[in-house]
């Protein structure tokens, strides 16, 4: 669910595919994975991504943004932008709040719907962190401490300079699930680990409290882009990169963009085809060419059969640039009124406190907690 992203879900949301099946997802293919709804239900998807970077990068968008997009007119579709996430590492207070603005807007610019879906910022729904702490008083120490992803990153930080926000990261990362009642999860493999603890949590507090949560299911998706560093095309696009050349930004300037994929990694041949293991570079580039245009991998490599890598990187740069630059410009629109941003924001904030300040009452109520009745405003 969270890598540079969070990325949970109800009944489904994006997430990444196998390198070597760069497939165009459907709403309805994801969906499948726990059947259809009954007729006149809309099952829900839950996803978010980090705003830790100034600008997602393609990967963020052909891996998650997109799906986002397909699924919000059939489905009860929740984004949000999970800032207390972000908060487990250090942060400057000015530059978080200018990039949880950033991909907001880059939200909304890629396609996402505020009139369709709910979109808000995680801290402005205070039951996230509320549902947390209950849940973090259910959580047995060693259970925590196998989460694989803190041991990872707390051995990058160094053990004294990790947070206790680290260690728990997981477990807000199963409030955010459980507080919307999720049949299932869709996330990629690395992420698999955490649902299973919010499955165990559901059914612990169930098991103590009475029936209260929906035990989620993980689904594991297979059915969007995974895109790939320009520099490094083994390792996923990541705003990590060592070089910031393997990245391609939603907000570069043009040019930028260009050129980093004329200069992107190839190999010594000079046929195009798709294979992921011999010519990682290569197929890489084909599958940001799909999902840019629609065309299938196979379609491209029978177009550019008997030409050189040359011709294939310098018409993906003109595509990219073609389709990210109204995408760019709508961002910074919307970033140059950010009152009416915030005003967009705290509207899906007000809608998704509806949904977690039930789930939350119910809690509350079963743990023994005495129903709030003072002055409003006070708490």
């Amino acid at each position: 669910m969270t890598t540079s992203s969070t990325v949970t879900g109800t009944s489904s949301a994006a997430a990444d595919v196998p390198a070597d099946a760069p497939a165009e997802a459907s709403a309805e293919a994801e969906l499948s994975v726990i059947g259809q709804p009954a007729i006149g239900v809309r099952h829900r998807v839950l996803s978010g991504m980090q705003p830790s970077a100034d600008s997602l990068h393609l990967g963020n968008y052909l891996g998650a943004l997109v799906n986002w997009v397909r699924m919000q007119d059939e489905y009860d579709a929740i984004f949000f932008i999970p800032d207390l996430h972000a908060i487990t590492v250090p942060q400057d207070p000015a530059e978080l709040a200018r990039r949880t603005r950033v991909t907001a807007a880059q939200y909304i610019a890629g396609g996402v719907d505020v009139q369709k879906c709910t979109l808000f910022v995680q801290s402005q729904v205070p039951e996230h962190a509320q549902l947390a702490w209950v849940l973090n008083c259910i959580t047995g120490f060693g259970e925590a401490s196998r989460m694989t992803q803190f041991k990872d990153k707390a051995q990058k930080q160094g053990s004294d300079f990790a947070s206790v926000g680290l260690f728990t990261y997981p477990i807000l990362q199963a409030a955010d699930i459980l507080l919307y009642q999720p049949h299932g999860v869709p996330v990629g493999e690395d992420q698999r680990q955490h649902v299973e603890l919010s499955r165990d949590l559901a059914t612990r507090f169930n098991s103590r409290f009475g029936q209260t949560f929906t035990v989620p299911q993980p689904f594991i998706q297979k059915e969007s882009a995974k895109i790939y560093d320009l520099q490094n095309p083994t390792a996923k696009m990541s705003k990590s990169a060592e070089s910031a050349a393997g990245l391609i930004n939603l907000l570069d300037d043009p040019k930028v963009t260009a050129k980093r994929i004329k200069s992107a990694v190839t190999d010594a041949e000079t046929e195009v085809r798709f294979d992921r293991e011999a010519k990682p570079g290569v197929s890489n580039l084909l599958t940001i060419f799909s999902g840019i245009t629609g065309q299938t991998v196979e379609q491209l490599v029978a177009a550019y059969q008997g030409k050189m890598y040359g011709h294939l990187k310098t018409d993906l740069a003109d595509a990219v640039v073609a389709h990210l630059s109204p995408i760019r410009d709508r961002a910074n629109e919307l970033l140059g009124d950010p009152a009416e941003l915030d005003r967009l924001l705290a509207h899906g904030a007000d809608k998704a406190r509806q949904i977690a300040a039930a789930t939350l009452s119910d809690v509350y109520a079963r743990v023994g907690f005495l129903p709030y009745g003072g002055a409003a405003g006070v708490r």
